[in-house]
This record gives structure tokens, sequence and C-alpha cells, in this order.
């Protein structure tokens, strides 16, 4: 097939991480693939440095003509067959572009799971062959705002496999947190959704049980001003470091002693999908995705969302029973080696892409 991937973001999350891994396995199984992305953006960048053929574009809102118009020329030089839209305004200028056209055909990947957002949003996604959901939740999500199952394929997002980068303890150094002591790590953008807010009320309840607990989380965003202020309120000032974007998340997140995940929404979260390729003990709420990933009791713990005292009891019977945290730990890792690896994931994802052209219907894409 020849396939064009249009994400729009400027910044770098779980989300472009999973358009990089896509391209590149879809291009590694002989496929020719491009990447339409955000000129300057970090996708850009890293997609440059994997080898695959980029085309920067200057993406604009949902109705940017001038974006589609641009979009629409790179469909027609490249004779595309299908065209996988990665995010809301990628699907609106691939909308666009399409109109008046026989092909490509267009595929969408939804991987949040916020409600459809008026006619419009609806509009858009039944333009598409397929939509892919990286979770049921979404699949549900999407089926509640009145869009056909018909249409729309489960294939949960995977991560690639690799080993832990070397010098873990060094680096929680530098970020103050002392020798000995257990990390209670977090890796998720400062936004709403993610709810660093319920996380930082059971980190208090968690620091006034067990004086050697550290909380380090890992990510940037509009949140952090509230959370700083939260932090000092509650006195956490010596045992949470908010550490900001990192590129070295390989090297920090295997020496978490319990990764923590305290999202109120959730499409799936790859952070956790990242957790359990590492084999670390995993506690996390029962939002959107998370329990397809997440066995409550047999791959990691989960609590209901926004509860600070739920999910401080739950960090607090893994610290302080390790032998159970490493046995959750291992079979986490178990779990993601059976179901969200990267080439799983590619791999449905590819057959969906043959679907939506008129192939063999996607029966294995449908479920993980």
């Amino acid at each position: 097939m020849r396939v064009l991937h249009v994400d729009s973001a400027r910044g770098w999350r779980g989300g472009q991480n999973q358009v990089l891994l896509t391209a590149l396995g879809q291009a590694e199984r002989g496929h020719q693939v491009w990447l339409a992305c955000r000129a300057g953006g970090a996708l850009e960048a890293r997609a440059r440095s994997e080898g695959l053929e980029v085309l920067p574009l200057r993406l604009g809102g949902d109705l940017s003509l001038r974006a589609a118009g641009r979009l629409r020329g790179q469909l027609l030089r490249l004779d595309i067959d299908v065209a996988q839209l990665h995010d809301p305004h990628a699907l609106s200028a691939g909308a666009l572009a399409r109109l008046g056209l026989r092909r490509p055909v267009l595929v969408a990947t939804r991987r949040v799971d916020f409600p459809l957002r008026g006619a419009l949003s609806r509009l858009k996604y039944r333009r598409c062959a397929r939509v892919i959901a990286v979770s049921r939740a979404i699949e549900s999500v999407l089926a509640r705002d009145g869009l056909g199952r018909d249409r729309v394929r489960v294939v949960h997002e995977g991560v690639r496999d690799r080993a832990p980068l070397a010098g873990a303890a060094e680096a929680l150094a530098e970020l103050g947190v002392p020798a000995g002591c257990a990390v209670v790590g977090n890796v998720a953008a400062l936004v709403d959704h993610k709810d660093h807010a319920t996380l930082l009320e059971a980190a208090a309840l968690v620091a006034a049980r067990r004086a050697r607990v550290h909380f380090v989380i890992l990510g940037e965003g509009e949140r952090r001003p509230e959370l700083e202020a939260q932090v000092a309120r509650l006195g956490l000032g010596e045992r949470v470091r908010l550490a900001g974007f990192r590129e070295d998340v390989d090297r920090l997140l295997p020496a978490f002693d319990v990764f923590c995940l305290s999202s109120h929404m959730e499409g799936l979260g790859t952070s956790v999908l990242d957790a359990m390729c590492f084999g670390r003990p995993i506690v996390a709420t029962a939002a959107g995705g998370i329990p397809e990933a997440v066995e409550d009791g047999v791959s990691g713990r989960l609590v209901q969302p926004r509860d600070p005292a739920a999910l401080a009891g739950a960090l607090l019977e893994l610290l302080e029973h390790p032998q159970q945290a490493r046995r959750l730990g291992e079979a986490a890792r178990r779990r993601y080696e059976a179901g969200f690896s990267a080439d799983r994931m590619v791999e449905r994802t590819l057959a969906v892409l043959e679907e939506a052209r008129g192939g063999t219907p996607a029966q294995a894409a449908s479920s993980s």
C-alpha cells in the first residue's frame, strides 16, 4: 500500500510516538509510507531521524482550506491508497482534501475517550471508511455518539520492547531523590484529564505513613502552576519532583518502585504500556481503556478515579508488600508480551487498512 499518515501536533506525547511506531512498522513491512506533520514540530525531527519520508505542512484548525489544499496536492502527487488521520485537525484536513476524489480511502485513529463534539465532528468521522479506536472504551463512546460499530475497529496501542537505559540511579540523584528511597513515578502531560491533583493528594497520605517514599512526575503542561502551588500547600516540596518533559524516560521509568497513573479520562494510556513493558508494578485508575491493559489484582491495582484515599491505599499496599509488587510487575510484563507490543499493533492496523480498501474483513483487528 501507499500510505500517508497525517498528524497535526506540535509537541511530543504518547500519540505522536504511536504515529511514529505505526509508520515505521508499515515501512518495515514493505509498504510505501509518508508522514505529513507540522513543520518544525517534534514529530518531524524524530521521523526524519528514523529515516521516514516526511512532508512538513503548516496544518491549521478544523476548517483550514489552505492546509487542506496543501494536503490534497500531496494525495494526488503521491497517488496515496490510504490516508491514516491521527487527530481531529488532521481528520478535518484529510476530509476536506479528499472532496471530489475517488482515492485515497480515509482511516481515522481515535485515541481519546472524550465524546464527539457536535454534528461537524460526527460528520468528519463518517467520511472515513474505518475508524480505529485504541480501546473498547473509545469504541463505546463513538457508538453512543452515533458512529456505527460496523465502521469502528478496536486496535489496542502497543509499544516497542526495549531494555532499560543505564544510569537510573544517577538520574534520580540529579532530581534530588535520596539514595535508598522508594520511588512512585508518573509519566503524563500536566493536563486536566491526567488528574495529577488526585495523585498529589494521595502522595500526601502516603508521605504521612512512610518517610522514605518520593514521587517523581515526568511531563509538562498547562497545569504546572496549579500543581506547584498544590505541592507547596500540602508541604510536599521535599517529597515530590515535578521533573518536566524528559528525553530519558527509558532510564527513569524502569527505576520506579511503583508506576502510578491517576487519570479520570484515558483512551488507553501508553505510559501504562511502557510500565508493563519494563515489568513495573502498576497502580492506576479504572478510567477509560486502562482496565483493558491492567487487570486489577492480576497485573496491577486499579482504583476508582478521583479517589485520593483509594489511590494512596493501593500505593501503600504495594510499597509495604514488595513480593506482591514484584508478582504484579512480572504479570504486567507477560500481559504486555501477549497483547500490547508494537508489532501486534502494526499488524492489526494494516489489517484494518486492507479492509478499508475493500479486502478481507479485518476480524482479527476488531479485538485485542
